[in-house]
């Protein structure tokens, strides 16, 4: 597992808190990150609320051992040899869990994105990795030594990965490639699963509209449980509607699927998830969860593993 650390203003800093300066990004990232060989995925993991840089570290490895878990009972439901490397991106997100440390944590977010770095530090991130990928005329892009790249987010680490996206796409100096893919952009990403996004329902067609067009090889998947407390009761007192994480994705800038979270022993057919925006119905997993925001992080199951390996298994 690879950590990149941001602060409160979304900027990259070092393991000691001394911020990385602009002109060396890039440098910084080719020397921490670089896949191990034989890794054929890079996960790209960003946290949510209240997730402690302890927290945040066991959730990934949490999420890792539950991939091991369903290739090892079933390997021949899912990519062969697929080997991940997990990237983790903290950042300062704890407050006390009331509606003002909801507020105070949703427009820290907010401005890191937006009035901040985080971004623009992302999204060169993105860049990087998608820099070594292989060749972008075999559709699918990889970096050099054959690794294919998610990103996985949690609650408001949902809206720093779109945010990272949409920078990402708007090209040089972010992006390594130039060649157009189909949508007149060269793809970065080849899957984007949203656990339990802390962002109002019409945030694909208002914030984050131009995900539509997108560098995205893949699907934009985000679930939803009616059990998250965070999404829903927060949600609806701090911005005066339910989030995507307790309703699901609602108006999109592109038709959005709408499934249900399969057991691990249901697979998923090829054209579930084969679409721009796909909202997971995942009330009957996302279930357990005390206190004010339910089963807002009940989002580590093996159901949350088996629907990761079916988007790594589609970008082959």
């Amino acid at each position: 597992m690879r950590i990149v650390d941001l602060d409160e203003r979304g900027w990259l800093v070092r393991p000691d808190g001394r911020p990385v300066p602009a002109a060396r990004l890039g440098e910084y990232f080719a020397e921490h990150l670089v896949p191990p060989e034989g890794a054929t995925d890079i996960v790209v993991y960003v946290h949510g609320w209240q997730t402690s840089a302890e927290a945040a570290q066991s959730a990934v490895r949490r999420l890792m051992g539950l991939v091991d878990g369903r290739i090892g009972a079933c390997p021949q439901a899912y990519p062969r040899g697929f080997t991940p490397w997990p990237v983790l991106v903290r950042w300062p997100s704890r407050s006390l869990p009331s509606l003002g440390g909801y507020r105070r944590i949703r427009e820290r977010a907010h401005a890191m994105s937006r009035e901040g770095f985080a971004g623009r530090v992302l999204g060169s991130l993105l860049g990087y990795l998608d820099a070594r990928r292989g060749d972008p005329a075999s559709r699918v892009l990889r970096t050099r030594g054959g690794q294919y790249l998610h990103l996985v987010g949690h609650s408001f680490g949902c809206r720093f990965l779109c945010e990272a996206v949409l920078w990402a796409a708007g090209g040089p100096p972010t992006l390594g490639w130039s060649m157009p893919g189909p949508v007149g952009r060269p793809f970065t990403v080849d899957s984007m699963l949203l656990l339990q996004m802390a962002a109002p329902r019409d945030a694909f067609a208002t914030a984050f509209g131009a995900l539509g067009t997108a560098p995205l090889h893949g699907p934009v998947v985000a679930t939803y449980s009616h059990h998250d407390r965070a999404t829903g009761f927060w949600h609806v007192r701090a911005e005066h509607r339910a989030g995507v994480g307790y309703a699901g994705i609602g108006t999109a800038p592109a038709p959005v699927s709408s499934i249900r979270m399969r057991a691990c022993d249901d697979p998923y057919p090829a054209g579930e998830l084969d679409h721009r925006f796909v909202s997971v119905d995942a009330s009957e997993v996302f279930t357990r969860g005390r206190g004010p925001a339910g089963a807002h992080s009940d989002h580590l199951r093996p159901e949350t593993a088996h629907l990761l390996l079916s988007l790594a298994a589609g970008a082959r």
